[in-house]
């Protein structure tokens, strides 16, 4: 019997390390980079054995990766016409597909209301959540108390929400402003004059940000979380993730009260860079250049944590990217607890995979599947991967496509 428990120990041990790809439907996006290879700017849906399940050819360049509705609509936000965009992933443009390629709504939106970029994120009423960008002057940042060097126009980012309508229409029926929510500790007599360590749920104009004030944030990922009714965005050039109440109106989200937060459009939580709000230094910085910010679904390991892609992980170390999981102070009036005078939790991470070659400069993301394990794209390695919880390969993509990010859907997820 000794001997028939330790077989069964062995046996069990194999079972975890050798675990299986999730049987699910990979949906890879190009978006007009790929790497020479001008066959096309497409959408496939492909199974494990790479199978073509549907392709959807698109005529201009995707901003960023495009998303499979269980309806088989595909939502995807692209370029207005295939020039290169004055910022990083400029879109502008958004399109309902059908699986057949019929395109059931075609919009786009007026420069005057803002310059989407990145990403999207589809809520369950069909509306849609887009990055844009939104020009001040430089006078109109100096009155806000900004404080640099660089004379030129600022760019803040913004979220609107699209309501689709009829074949080319849409209503503006929400909307989110950075700008809203600034705070600054260099002149006294303006409005958001404050300490900046007293205001986590501010953002300083005047934070050491690694770009330029014409992309000051440079957001290049969206979630939503429809359980909170909250977002999650991800902040490349201050090298941290936020998260916003989205159950305020749009007179709320400019304030600071209202939703069901009631803090109305301020910060709930951010992470990753204390510094930004003087509660650290660089010695407390956990992200670096990060893309892929998404909340792990409800009933999945690790639910209701953030999955991110960091793309330099190791400051001191080159070309090393890590997929992180942490799971956040969620409190059960559903916002986050801070201890006063220290920075966001969590100090540490819930799992990482850590991998040169996966290592990417720029884009890719990570999302986790229903079985725990990680779907991983690194657009610069050109490489999509799946591992399981102890970071084996379960299944790799062989094909030449090459997406900023990917998504896995499960087998019954389309139900027509």
């Amino acid at each position: 019997m000794k001997c028939m428990h330790y077989i069964l120990k062995i046996f069990f041990l194999i079972t975890i390390i050798h675990s299986e790809p999730y049987n699910g439907l990979t949906l890879i996006t190009t978006t007009g980079n790929n790497n020479g290879n001008s066959l096309y700017d497409v959408s496939q849906l492909i199974d494990n054995e790479e199978n073509i399940i549907n392709e959807w050819v698109h005529d201009t360049y995707p901003a960023s990766i495009a998303y499979l509705n269980s309806d088989s609509i595909l939502y995807v936000p692209c370029r207005k016409i295939n020039l290169d965009p004055i910022i990083a992933a400029q879109g502008g443009r958004f399109k309902k597909v059908k699986w057949d390629n019929t395109i059931i709504w075609d919009y786009t939106i007026p420069d005057s209301i803002c310059i989407p970029h990145h990403d999207i994120a589809v809520l369950p009423n069909g509306n849609i959540l887009s990055i844009c960008i939104e020009y001040k002057t430089f006078e109109e940042a100096v009155s806000m108390g900004y404080n640099g060097n660089y004379n030129d126009t600022f760019g803040f980012d913004m979220i609107v929400e699209i309501e689709p309508l009829g074949s080319d229409q849409a209503n503006i029926v929400w909307l989110w402003k950075s700008s809203d929510h600034l705070i600054q500790d260099i002149n006294p007599s303006l409005n958001n004059f404050g300490v900046i360590s007293e205001h986590p749920e501010l953002l300083d104009i005047n934070m050491n940000a690694t770009g330029q004030i014409d992309d000051w944030l440079h957001t290049n990922c969206i979630s939503y979380n429809e359980h909170l009714d909250q977002i999650a965005l991800s902040a490349r050039f201050t090298n941290e993730i936020y998260i916003i109440d989205h159950s305020t109106t749009t007179e709320e989200a400019a304030s600071n009260t209202g939703g069901l937060s009631g803090k109305g459009g301020d910060l709930l939580y951010r992470w990753g860079n204390p510094i930004n709000y003087d509660r650290g230094t660089s010695q407390d910085q956990k992200l670096r250049a990060q893309h892929g910010v998404n909340w792990i679904p409800k009933g999945y390991p690790g639910q209701d944590n953030l999955i991110i892609f960091d793309n330099q992980h190791i400051a001191e170390i080159n070309e090393v990217s890590a997929v992180v999981e942490i799971e956040t102070p969620l409190n059960n009036s559903g916002t986050y607890d801070i201890s006063l005078s220290k920075p966001f939790e969590p100090n540490s991470y819930n799992w990482t995979y850590i991998s040169t070659e996966m290592y990417a400069k720029r884009q890719s993301g990570a999302f986790r599947m229903p079985n725990g394990n990680t779907l991983i794209t690194s657009h610069n390695a050109q490489k999509i991967i799946e591992i399981d919880l102890y970071g084996n390969i379960v299944w790799s993509y062989s094909g030449e496509l090459d997406p900023p990010r990917a998504l896995k859907y499960p087998m019954n997820y389309l139900n027509n």
